[in-house]
């Protein structure tokens, strides 16, 4: 499996980074930094912290701008109970007009089902082997989490005819309490380096979060480990590792 990272930050839950491509990812397990022990400290201090309202608004600004945004910050006042904020179905990432006049959305998604094989499509896209159709569409289905990104191309004059395309993908597994773990992050070459991937995992991070998930992980590649680790995640952190079962026959 391959996947991109996320973001964790210095004080109670989450701190977002931007960067500037999309990497593949495999092999070395990740963890973000003292997430558990962050989380407990905080609900001991404060009870709760506030996500930011705008939050989405951010991702958008944050792909355009590149600037880093903060995703959580102290309220004056704390109710005794907080609603969580609605998760979007679907959001406009990036919106550009072409010469010839084409309008071209990045829209986000985290909701609608998935074509495997346009999920193949892309993986053989960004050279990943093939999988069995079979067992990527178990994968989805038992996943706990899944964000998609499309573009939508729509000429003018089309009268509402558009062409949409699958370029970017996300997963997380759960076990809806404790853990989670990200999986298969990807973005189509060709739309590299546009923030996709950083606004792909900020989602799944912040899902994660607002269900009290806060033992985050991920595999990566021993090129891409620095990477990571500029983003949060942290490698054998107190010495903890990953290790792995292998067949031996």
């Amino acid at each position: 499996m391959r996947t991109l990272g996320a973001a964790c930050a210095p004080y109670p839950l989450c701190r977002i980074v931007s960067f500037e491509s999309c990497r593949q990812a495999s092999d070395k397990l990740l963890f973000p930094c003292n997430v558990r022990e962050q989380l407990a400290k905080a609900r001991r201090m404060h009870k709760g912290y506030r996500l930011k309202a705008g939050f989405w608004e951010s991702i958008k600004s944050g792909i355009l701008n590149n600037n880093t945004t903060q995703v959580v910050e102290p309220p004056s006042t704390l109710p005794e109970e907080e609603e969580e904020e609605p998760l979007p179905q679907e959001l406009v990432l990036i919106q550009k007009t072409e010469p010839d006049g084409t309008v071209e959305e990045i829209i986000f998604s985290s909701g609608g089902d998935i074509d495997v094989y346009d999920l193949q499509a892309l993986c053989d896209k960004v050279g990943w082997p093939r999988r069995p159709l079979s067992k990527l569409a178990a994968a989805l289905k038992n996943s706990y989490l899944v964000a998609t990104l499309h573009s939508v191309r729509k000429s003018p004059g089309s009268e509402g005819n558009y062409q949409k395309k699958l370029i970017g993908m996300a997963r997380a597994t759960s076990d809806h309490a404790f853990n989670a773990t990200i999986w298969d992050v990807l973005v189509d070459p060709g739309y590299q380096g546009q923030g996709l991937g950083k606004a792909l995992v900020e989602k799944i991070i912040r899902a994660l979060l607002q269900r009290d998930i806060g033992n985050i992980s991920l595999f990566a590649d021993s090129q891409v480990v620095e990477f990571y680790q500029n983003l949060g995640f942290e490698p054998d952190p107190e010495g903890i590792k990953g290790m792995f079962w292998y067949p031996k026959y």
